[in-house]
């Protein structure tokens, strides 16, 4: 029995999202210059997303690029932009083979204007399609994220158009990058690291963190699926008793 074989399809994380890290150390190992981790990282995003929605996934979200990247040196940030562009290029029919729908959440107005056109172009191209909802978080931030629905929230105070006895967490979410999006359930870091660095802090307030070694562009289905195992040995309790769940 190989290992995909042991997973429940019946318990599966409708909405998992990966910190994807450690394409930079990746090239370091090798004697590369980061650019080379980057374009293999690429690799690993195709091969998790294909293999998400092979298992019945229905939401995968991916840190791609966060609002604190844009102060790594110009000619990095210049070829991850690049890369962005090209893969939205390359990806629009693996997307359509598979009946994935591109969704994007961040500060998108940053992103260069080329950038910009072709995230439009292959978010428009995919609206139909039905089996997953792949969000690339790009230029995002959840401190900034937060922000902006406080500040929005505040306005239609002032406005008389919310109550502020009627703010709640559904007043909240619907205020947010990720309003049509279901909470994480399965958050995955790659490289070893164990941080959250300021994404979906909100989203992720009752999910399973799953942190793995293994870096970036080596993270193959495998390594998906001991995440999505892991996941499934564990109890979910959200504040309640063994008992209560029971």
């Amino acid at each position: 029995m190989n290992i995909e074989d042991t997973i429940n399809k019946d318990n599966l994380p409708k909405h998992l999202a990966i910190i994807m890290d450690g394409n930079g150390r990746w090239a370091k190992q090798k004697g590369l210059l980061r650019a080379f981790g980057h374009e293999n990282g690429t690799k690993s995003v195709r091969t998790v997303v294909e293999t998400s929605a092979k298992l019945g996934i229905e939401n995968l979200t991916l840190f791609a690029f966060s609002t604190e990247n844009w102060s790594r040196p110009k000619l990095e940030v210049d070829l991850l932009m690049e890369l962005l562009i090209n893969s939205l290029k390359n990806e629009l029919k693996t997307l359509q083979e598979n009946n994935i729908r591109l969704n994007s959440i961040g500060n998108l107005d940053l992103l260069p204007k080329s950038a910009q056109k072709k995230l439009q172009e292959v978010i428009e191209n995919t609206k139909g399609n039905s089996r997953m909802v792949l969000t690339l978080a790009l230029s995002y931030g959840s401190r900034e994220e937060l922000i902006n629905a406080v500040k929005n929230i505040s306005n239609k105070v002032k406005n008389n158009i919310i109550s502020i006895d009627n703010i709640d967490e559904s007043i909240i979410n619907q205020h947010l990058y990720t309003r049509d999006l279901p909470e994480v359930d399965l958050l995955i870091r790659t490289s070893g690291e164990h941080r959250i660095s300021n994404f979906l802090l909100w989203q992720i307030a009752y999910s399973e963190l799953y942190f793995t070694d293994v870096l970036w562009p080596d993270f193959k289905e495998d390594d998906l699926y001991e995440a999505i195992i892991s996941y499934q040995k564990r109890e979910r309790r959200f504040g309640k008793t063994s008992e209560q769940i029971k």
